[in-house]
């Protein structure tokens, strides 16, 4: 046979690199000799059966060389046993990071990876690394994830990353976006007047507008250590919600862009896209393709099809505001022509492109016998009414409770009220805002007999829905919301006011909320049934912190697609 340099690479061990990191690893002449450290850490992430992606960021003086950088996939700690090694290169058009899809790896098979920087040559200084793990193939007992969303750096520390660190198991880790958030160290601004925020102050100081803006904001959170450590515990999932970009962005812009003073959205977008590729442990959509279509499957043998999808950039409606959209030409509220809009089949949140794909891979999933299909998802999809706290506290409490509240927090508390006698939902952000998209969602999982779990993010709650088909005849999915890892919940800002349980009481499809809790969810996966632990760590403003369980739910499958009613564990 011809021994091609690709092949002789392979046969030394030394190969294993996709296309890109075989580019990447083409090392230009005139490469930077200086003083180097890794400060970012490491990460891995998007595993497959045979491949994972390995990622770091290399700091150097100042400069604009290309940086050499070796790494070693080994399956012991001590890297007696390397499988695969070889060299990249950290340019300055990428912001010096480094990312690398090993390819030649075992299915289900954990491994230890390190990077090291190369001068004149040769491997210099102190090494990174971490741990990943490739998914299983074939028959498997049980899997095991965390799942993760939401992580403002001046609101706390990020001690729920750190739990995730100290697991004894966890074969990846999900996060449902809200990475990083896109806000300023003013006064005022989101997360500053958290007795941390003197020591987590946002950099840059300013909103986010440029890549360079993005960029530095990345970087920031890749120097938190327990996020560090959370990182080099386990394989990554990711996808991005809005503050990777802006606050509640849809497809033409965000509620959080003003164009007029903060320029053109798309060229914001494009920049907080490419921030996000650059410093992410996620495999990049292939070219020719766009790259907001982040939605991608992973398949943990025959135990779990794991699909995660975008609804934000690619083909996200507008989102709907009672302030906007509710009133009539008379100034008074018009229910029927808001119901109108509000049921409108041309609003979506994914697009007819991803929910096609979206039907194919459940239908795959199902006739592979796969046990359960999981949507990797960003907001609510329950169906949730706000409850009415004056009917829930009585007259006399609910005025003393406003009575203490500043205007910011009273106002939709009292707007609240409103929505929840008119039996309107109370974020117009999450799928409330989008019905006709969550039929259809609804329909694809009823067509194939799917038995879905829909994991969501974006709330700052825990949540354990049921999710019902539009007739209500059926219990078409079951739903766990995450938490956040240190952004402020509904309950943050109403401690003492019993806002779960009334969550519970107003809605059919709640079965479980908890609005102030900070945590992760760590779910267990197996043949006939899955269980859902809400983690709350006991404060995130000291990085001395103690875990604890809130509550245990177990899913077990339908007759003939779906699920059963959920149960307490």
């Amino acid at each position: 046979m011809t021994i091609d340099r690709r092949r002789a690479l392979a046969l030394f061990g030394l190969g294993g690199a996709s296309a890109a990191g075989e580019a990447m690893a083409a090392a230009p002449r005139g490469l930077f000799a200086g003083r180097a450290a890794f400060l970012h850490g490491v990460a891995s992430g998007d595993p497959l059966e045979d491949r994972v992606v390995l990622w770091t960021r290399i700091t150097a003086e100042a400069t604009t060389a290309p940086i050499a950088v070796r790494w070693d996939v080994a399956t012991d700690p001590g890297f007696k046993a390397i499988v695969r090694q070889g060299q990249a290169t950290a340019v300055a058009a990428r912001d010096y990071t480094v990312k690398v899809d090993v390819t030649g790896l075992k299915p289900g098979t954990d491994y230890f990876y390190r990077f090291r920087y190369v001068r004149k040559g040769k491997p210099f200084g102190k090494a990174v690394g971490g741990r990943t793990r490739t998914l299983p193939k074939g028959q498997v007992r049980d899997v095991v994830l965390a799942v993760v969303s939401c992580a403002l750096y001046p609101n706390g520390y990020f001690n729920a990353y750190d739990a995730i660190a100290k697991l004894p198991r966890v074969d990846a880790v999900l996060h449902l976006g809200d990475y990083i958030y896109e806000y300023g160290a003013a006064p005022g601004d989101y997360g500053m007047d958290s007795p941390t925020a003197k020591t987590r102050a946002p950099d840059p100081p300013r909103e986010l507008l440029s890549l360079a803006d993005y960029r530095r904001r990345h970087a920031l959170y890749k120097t938190d250590p327990a996020q560090q450590a959370a990182h080099a515990r386990a394989p990554w999932i990711v996808v991005w919600d809005d503050h990777e970009t802006a606050d509640n962005s849809w497809i033409g812009g965000a509620e959080n862009h003003q164009s007029a003073i903060e320029g053109d959205w798309a060229k914001r977008k494009v920049a907080g896209i490419k921030a996000y590729y650059e410093w992410m442990p996620i495999r990049e959509p292939a070219p020719g393709t766009l790259p907001e279509a982040c939605w991608r499957r992973f398949q943990f043998g025959d135990v779990a099809t794991l699909l995660m999808t975008e609804t934000r950039l690619t083909a996200r409606t507008h989102q709907l505001d009672y302030g906007r959209d509710l009133a009539g030409a008379d100034g008074k509220p018009d229910m029927a022509a808001f119901a109108a809009k509000l049921n409108d089949p041309d609003r979506r949140m994914m697009g007819q492109g991803q929910e096609q794909w979206l039907a194919r891979e459940i239908d795959a999933s199902m006739k592979a016998g796969t046990a359960w299909q999981v949507l990797g998802n960003q907001v609510v999809m329950a169906r949730v009414v706000p409850p009415d706290l004056k009917a829930t506290m009585g007259e006399a409490a609910y005025a003393a409770l406003l009575s203490k509240l500043p205007d910011y927090v009273a106002k939709p508390v009292e707007e609240s009220r409103g929505l929840s006698q008119a039996g309107l939902p109370g974020n117009l952000d999450a799928w409330d805002g989008y019905p006709a998209d969550r039929a259809r969602v609804h329909d694809i999982f009823k067509a194939y007999k799917a038995r879905p779990i829909v994991l969501s993010g974006d709330s700052h709650a825990f949540w354990v829905n049921e999710l019902w088909d539009d007739a209500g005849a059926a219990r078409v999915a079951a739903e766990f919301g995450v938490t956040s890892v240190t952004s402020p919940g509904y309950g943050d800002y109403l401690p003492g006011v019993p806002l779960d349980t009334a969550y519970v009481a107003r809605n059919k499809e709640v079965k479980f909320t908890d609005q102030a809790a900070k945590g992760f969810l760590l779910l267990t996966l197996e043949h006939g049934k899955a269980t859902g632990e809400l983690v709350a760590v006991s404060t995130i403003l000291d990085p001395q912190y103690q875990t604890r369980v809130l509550k245990r739910f177990v899913v077990t499958p339908g007759d003939g697609g779906g699920v059963k009613a959920l149960a307490a564990g």
